[in-house]
């Protein structure tokens, strides 16, 4: 565990995603896999109200309520993090003060919790003055309800005028940040956040963390994909310098004795300002790579490897 940049929040080094609970992880994978997370000394734990609003059959809110379900099964409340957003969700969309209280009033109820650690704003909206925006998020702070404030898919410079709003007007401020962020996708992050979020100490928490899966090395050249937006981003990665990057991640793995997806989370960890990459998993076997990467420290070479395959 480490300190959550300047936040009283301990965390594990890879956040666990709930972006597949409620979605390809029923209810019971799902609590498998909460279980053996946390058996393993895992404590971190992302969802969203959005998450899955777009399977078939969901409306939003099912990881928020499975997470929830699994909470007071296990009556270990006290022993996580965990981390919710609003802004994307149909129907609780944007970042007015009004939708930002409605919003999180039905994840504190989805997930039968009176706090929040970390609550995100999902994405910025740009129609609604930042120091409203901001004002609402303190109001939960000071109530009790959210404990830290993070952004989620800001620009550099929204972010920094929400910080500078928040400092303006003595209110709460974003202590994190989770932006779009792994060894195919780097330029919009490390040209438009990087040095923002080393200035202002934030930690940073990476979604997508392992591209779709792309990450993972399952998907190789001359595969036939099946029709799903995961294989669709595989597909679009599958060029010359993917492939360049798939053949570094599989060298150090096959070195290491460990997973592909253990060493491009590694990678993600020693990146400057990062915190703890999100990963997700529908099953204990998709866990361990994760597990995994929490213990794996890659040397310079192989750093120097990967970060070179991936220029």
């Amino acid at each position: 565990m480490a300190p959550l940049g300047t936040t009283d929040l301990d965390v594990h080094p890879i956040c666990l995603g709930g972006n597949v609970f409620g979605w390809t992880a029923d209810r019971d994978d799902s609590f498998a896999v909460l279980d053996a997370y946390v058996a393993a000394g895992g404590n971190f734990i992302d969802t969203a109200d959005l998450y899955m609003a777009s399977a078939p059959g969901n409306s939003g809110g099912e990881s928020e309520t499975i997470i929830g379900e699994w909470l007071r099964a296990r009556g270990n409340r006290g022993q996580v993090v965990i981390a919710t957003k609003v802004a994307k969700l149909p129907g609780r969309r944007g970042l007015s003060p009004d939708n930002i209280r409605a919003a999180a009033e039905d994840s504190l109820r989805r997930l039968g919790v009176d706090h929040i650690d970390l609550y995100y704003a999902h994405e910025d909206d740009e129609s609604v003055p930042q120091a409203e925006t901001m004002a609402a998020f303190d109001g939960l702070v000071r109530e009790g309800k959210v404990r830290h404030l993070a952004a989620s898919n800001f620009t550099g410079d929204r972010l920094a005028s929400a910080l500078a709003a928040s400092d303006r007007e003595g209110l709460a401020r974003f202590q994190a940040v989770q932006p779009h962020y792994n060894l195919v996708e780097r330029a919009e992050y490390e040209t438009d956040l990087a040095e923002l979020v080393a200035r202002e100490k934030l930690p940073v928490l990476p979604y997508f963390a392992l591209a779709k899966g792309f990450l993972t090395g399952k998907y190789r050249p001359g595969d036939t994909f099946s029709d799903s937006p995961r294989a669709d981003a595989a597909r679009s990665y599958l060029d010359e310098r993917g492939v360049k990057i798939l053949t570094a991640l599989e060298e150090i793995a096959t070195l290491r004795g460990v997973p592909e997806a253990s060493v491009a989370l590694a990678w993600l960890r020693a990146r400057p300002s990062i915190a703890a990459p999100i990963a997700s998993a529908r099953n204990t076997d998709q866990l361990t790579a994760l597990l995994v990467a929490a213990e794996l420290e890659l040397t310079g070479a192989e750093l120097e490897r990967l970060t070179t395959a991936s220029d």
